[in-house]
């Protein structure tokens, strides 16, 4: 309700019907008193915020429900009027309606509770309603807060209903704490104060899951699309196999620009499996040519190294060149610090100096060791050449027609090679399928007692498996067994002991009998014979019997000196009339008296 109480500004249908103000006294007074209600001293503070019906209404609602988000302090919305300047306090005032009329609660109390918002919440409850107020009234009433499709009124003074967007809710929530009353009168059936909180439904939760479940989708969606940008070009489809093809690939391996284009399809096939008997003098073409290019390669790298070379001494020439001038700099700052210049200077002209100078032998020091790492690199280059050219074994040949003559003849040396390697298999190859051809009778008969062993020791694990099987349904049935027989004896035990109880308090009681009929004397006062009577009726009103405790504090009512030992014996010297019983097994076990006066009598 709190939320609502911040929410909207002020209610109202018609402004010009308006001609009270809550911040009278005199009109709240009259109010009150018509209501029957004793008035209350008004303050005239302010009863909402900024905020409307939300409390910090944030406009990227929809993101999250999927509603377009309204502000409900719109003017033409229903019941709320053009919100007020932020300078004017808002304050709740009366509604006046066609059936009926509503007063707004005292500012001084706290505002209405609510319970909490359930999601895509579309319906309120409403309760505190007049016992004579009708459904029309209602939808009078609630229908200025927006499209209400549902009105569900109860008996017992209250009714829900729903509405058809969820903005509207607050509107509806604002109305909580307001007195409503019938017309003009004064009766109770006519009048009570609304309380309107949210109510939780399943057709709101079931559209607010639907609207979720949409959006959800619809993230999906963008992000699906934004992967699908966002995904690298897949790589271009290598063509299958063909003669034709294959010719096209010879002419492309053959061209500089289509080379690494067609080498990856070269490695595609080969990949495949597409090089067999009949392609295998195509594809070495191919691989050929593709070996050629390494010439080409090497050339490039070389021209690449010399590039890198110029590139390296032109850094350690404007190396030097900057170091140089850095070394002129601060020849200047150091001229600048000597005392017949530095006597000049002021003290802030001083200390700017002294920091360029500082700064200057920093950035000095740091090239200068950049320069001699670049040259002690270069010596140790130098050192490794002269300690891997021996001049007394190998001798350079400067002369580029040589080198090139003999990287050709190394290049047709491991040609011939590679076609030499390709024959040798070939004849493998025919080896192995004449051998497979004339294979004799002693490998079929081999292979055959190979499998006729393979059965026998299958059907072998196989019997070993059932045996194993019935060995534990064995086991499993032994175990039951012992289980049923510890099981009988349990029960023998415990049958044997009450027989044996059984037996002992019949005896105790022929016992007792008989010594209580050998010292059955007769009633020595009027006490007694009282006490008798008591018991009696007593014992007869329990046919269950009763036990000597219980017996006693019944007694100890009508006498407090009397004892229970006095009881019990006076029961046992009257044998006839009373008679001892035991219940229960072990340590249940329990005495008890019973009233059989007219057990006797029967017999006799």
């Amino acid at each position: 309700m709190a939320a609502a109480a911040d929410g909207l500004g002020s209610i109202a249908i018609d402004t010009t019907q308006l001609n009270m103000s809550v911040t009278d006294p005199t009109a709240w007074a009259t109010a009150m008193n018509n209501l029957g209600m004793v008035p209350v001293g008004l303050a005239g503070q302010q009863l909402v915020t900024d905020s409307i019906c939300v409390p910090g209404f944030d406009p990227s609602l929809s993101m999250m429900t999927g509603i377009t988000p309204i502000n409900p302090m719109i003017p033409g919305m229903g019941l709320v009027p053009p919100p007020p300047p932020t300078d004017v306090p808002v304050v709740k005032e009366i509604i006046h309606c066609k059936s009926c009329t509503l007063f707004p609660p005292n500012p001084n109390l706290p505002p209405p509770s609510t319970r909490e918002r359930p999601p895509g919440c579309k319906t309120v409850f409403v309760g505190g309603l007049p016992e004579n107020a009708t459904e029309e009234i209602i939808q009078e009433v609630f229908e200025q807060c927006g499209d209400i499709t549902a009105i569900r009124k109860s008996k017992k003074n209250f009714c829900h209903i729903r509405f058809a967007e969820e903005f509207m809710v607050d509107k509806a929530i604002y109305l909580s704490g307001y007195r409503m009353r019938l017309g003009s009168s004064t009766d109770k059936k006519d009048s009570g104060r609304l309380h309107v909180d949210f109510a939780q439904a399943r057709d709101d939760f079931y559209e607010w899951e639907c609207k979720q479940r949409m959006l959800a989708r619809e993230e999906r969606h963008r992000r699906k699309m934004e992967e699908d940008r966002l995904r690298p070009p897949s790589p271009p489809a290598i063509m299958h196999y063909s003669e034709h093809e294959a010719a096209l690939l010879a002419e492309k391996l053959k061209d500089d620009s289509k080379f690494s284009e067609a080498i990856t399809v070269l490695l595609t096939w080969i990949e495949r499996g597409e090089v067999n008997r009949r392609s295998a003098n195509q594809f070495y073409s191919m691989v050929q040519s593709a070996n050629s290019h390494v010439r080409r390669l090497m050339n490039e790298k070389a021209a690449h190294e010399q590039e890198m070379e110029q590139a390296k001494e032109s850094f350690k020439n404007a190396l030097t060149g900057i170091l140089t001038q850095f070394e002129q700099i601060v020849a200047v700052f150091n001229a600048s610090t000597r005392q017949k210049a530095w006597d000049h200077f002021s003290k802030a002209q001083r200390k700017n100096i002294d920091i360029w100078r500082k700064h200057s032998e920093e950035l000095r020091n740091a090239h200068s060791e950049q320069l001699m790492g670049i040259r002690r690199e270069e010596e140790m280059e130098m050192s490794d050449d002269d300690s891997g050219d021996n001049p007394s074994k190998k001798l350079r040949v400067d002369d580029s027609a040589l080198a090139a003559q003999a990287y050709a003849l190394k290049e047709e040396n491991d040609s011939l090679r590679w076609q030499l390697d390709a024959y040798r298999n070939e004849v493998e190859l025919l080896k192995q399928e004449k051998g497979q051809l004339f294979r004799t009778e002693e490998s079929l008969t081999k292979d055959q007692q190979l499998q006729f062993l393979q059965q026998t020791m299958q059907g072998m694990q196989q019997q070993l498996l059932s045996i194993q099987e019935e060995l534990n349904n064995k086991k499993s049935e032994l175990e039951q067994a012992k289980e049923e027989q510890t099981h009988t004896q349990a029960m023998l035990k415990v049958l044997q002991e009450q027989e044996i109880n059984v037996l002992t308090v019949a005896l105790v009681n022929q016992d007792r009998e008989k010594t209580s009929e050998k010292r059955s004397p007769g009633l020595k006062s009027e006490k007694e014979a009282l006490l008798i009577g008591i018991i009696s009726t007593f014992l007869h009103v329990h046919p269950f019997g009763a036990n000597i405790e219980y017996l006693w504090s019944y007694m100890q009512q009508l006498d407090s000196r009397i004892s229970a030992n006095e009881i019990e014996m006076l029961l046992m010297r009257l044998p006839r009339m009373f008679k001892q019983e035991f219940t229960g097994v072990g340590a249940t076990l329990e005495k008890r008296w019973k009233f059989c006066a007219f057990e006797g009598i029967k017999t006799v």
